[in-house]
């Protein structure tokens, strides 16, 4: 199981084919406390650095752009009814999606975590 980062705050934790999105800490804190998620659905498809949801904090909207190419296998429905989990645990229960990754290759685009934390300092 590896774990990539994208410059827009993202995380990916990788087994197989398969991977857990979500955002991170550090994204969590720069939005406040979140009030709401939009989330697509499970069988959604979608392409690297599409639009693929929309988390609406106190201070700002921000959207959720796709790390990979791929499709939402499942969609963590706890965030429609508490969206704060978000601010309390966003590198782990409070994931996003599930999404079946078409491209492996694209995963080389994205950061470790040292990269990551270079990229926040």
């Amino acid at each position: 199981m590896a774990t990539y980062y994208s410059e827009e705050h993202e995380w990916l934790t990788v087994e197989g084919d398969t991977a857990t999105l979500g955002i991170t800490k550090h994204a969590a804190e720069q939005l406040g406390d979140v009030v709401f998620v939009e989330q697509q659905e499970a069988g959604d498809e979608f392409e690297k650095g599409g639009e693929i949801g929309v988390i609406e904090s106190v201070k700002a909207a921000s959207e959720l752009y796709a790390p990979v190419d791929g499709e939402i296998t499942e969609v963590n429905e706890a965030l429609a009814d508490n969206p704060g989990a978000l601010n309390e645990d966003p590198e782990g229960e409070a994931w996003i999606y599930k999404i079946k990754i078409a491209d492996a290759a694209q995963l080389e685009d994205l950061m470790d975590l040292d990269g990551y934390k270079a990229l926040i300092g």
